[in-house]
């Protein structure tokens, strides 16, 4: 049985209890994304690619995904 996340809401979303903003939940190996208003899709990921994609994004690095 696995334990369920406890979601946080973005900083951005404009608080209350509005259906259009990104949630976050961690466990000590994982991130969890999911939208809140499709919230049975979670994408999970490690810290080391989600802190490269900060950085990229504060850095203006960010770059077209190859094809």
């Amino acid at each position: 049985m696995s334990t369920p996340y406890t979601w946080q809401k973005s900083s951005f979303s404009g608080g209350g209890e509005g259906n259009a903003c990104v949630e976050l939940a961690s466990t000590p190996v994982a991130l969890h994304l999911r939208e809140s208003d499709a919230p049975g899709t979670v994408l999970t990921t490690t810290p080391a690619p989600v802190g490269h994609l900060l950085q990229a994004i504060r850095t203006g690095t960010v770059t077209q995904p190859r094809r």
